[in-house]
């Protein structure tokens, strides 16, 4: 089973990082359509993945197998590297038609995240296709439920009904994605990137990996139920801002003590301890929609928080900063406010 971390103080995550010597982490691209024609929230054209992959390859970063990569990061023995992993949220046709030629070509790995009670309908997959891509050298299929619901419970669900409704979600697709095409990998991507506490300790129970839709790095210290990835379509994706998130590195911080984004008062605050590697002169921090915004230090922790309220549904507090071996440390907390329409 896959157990959360323990919180840990500044001190210890201090020694705990130095025991690494120089950080490396691994970055998760999450895509969803690989088209021209697809709806732009969610698609990344062909030329602009294409030119993606060219600056992962000129980076020198090598591109690795999720799971094995994760499992790796927990280790004792964390791979110096920093290295790349490719997913795809929903299994879309464009993935079959256009990515996986493009990265057979390269020769590189990914995965997809399968809601396989989608499959067969109108823009996605066929099992066929799924099956095909299976067979294929680099190729995982995994879990990302039954029906792409939004999973956390919601404000006048009970404790019972909600668990009948995620376990039905999440097992049933597990049962099928084995029984299709045995597959049985521990690792799921939340619908919307939305999770509570309760469902947290539900994937965690399943002693699976979960993976979130915040940017980031993941590293040692980040909670394992909640793994960030970098949206990679067209509005994030672009070139300008690609190499600062392949070299990113995870916040020095123990990310399992950080709150699991559902909002009790709005405009909601976050709070980060003061570690060595974090200098508040140094920090950067931005709110969905609102650009920069300030932030309090007092005694050993930051206080952040927008100077308004948000008026949608699931919102973002990016915080970056300099990290002493390169590139940035990279934190995204999602916030998920339940009193707002579900899409």
């Amino acid at each position: 089973m896959i157990a959360r971390k323990p919180w840990k103080s500044a001190a210890l995550i201090s020694l705990f990082l130095a025991s690494f010597g120089v950080k490396a982490d691994l970055v998760v691209l999450q895509y969803h359509h690989i088209s021209e024609s697809t709806p732009p929230s969610t698609s990344t054209s062909s030329s602009l993945f294409n030119a993606q992959l060219d600056m992962v390859t000129e980076l020198g970063l090598e591109v690795v197998d999720l799971h094995k990569a994760t499992k790796d990061i927990f280790s004792d023995k964390p791979s110096t590297d920093q290295r790349i992993a490719i997913t795809f949220d929903d299994a879309y046709e464009s993935v079959y038609s256009t990515a996986a030629g493009i990265l057979q070509e390269r020769d590189l790995p990914y995965t997809i995240f399968v809601d396989t009670a989608a499959i067969g309908k109108h823009g996605y997959m066929t099992w066929a296709q799924l099956r095909e891509l299976a067979t294929r050298d680099g190729v995982s299929i995994a879990n990302h439920t039954a029906g792409h619901g939004h999973l956390a419970r919601k404000p006048d669900e009970t404790e019972s009904d909600w668990k009948k409704r995620i376990t039905h979600s999440l097992d049933t697709a597990q049962a099928e994605l084995k029984r299709r095409l045995g597959t049985d990998l521990p690792v799921f991507a939340y619908p919307y990137g939305e999770f509570d506490e309760a469902l947290e300790a539900a994937v965690a129970e399943r002693g699976w990996y979960g993976f979130g839709q915040q940017s980031g790095a993941i590293g040692p210290l980040t909670g394992t139920t909640r793994l960030p990835r970098f949206p990679m379509a067209n509005a994030y994706g672009q070139l300008n801002g690609l190499k600062d998130k392949l070299n990113s590195k995870a916040f020095p911080i123990d990310t399992n003590k950080l709150p699991d984004g559902i909002v009790r008062a709005n405009p909601p605050t976050l709070t980060l301890p003061l570690v060595d590697d974090i200098k508040p002169t140094r920090l950067t921090c931005f709110a969905s929609g609102m650009g920069r915004i300030d932030f309090n230090v007092s005694g050993d922790s930051i206080a952040i928080k927008a100077p308004k309220p948000f008026n949608s549904r699931r919102f973002r507090y990016n915080c970056t900063h300099p990290a002493k071996e390169g590139g940035f440390y990279w934190l995204s907390q999602q916030w998920l406010d339940l009193s707002k329409p579900e899409d």
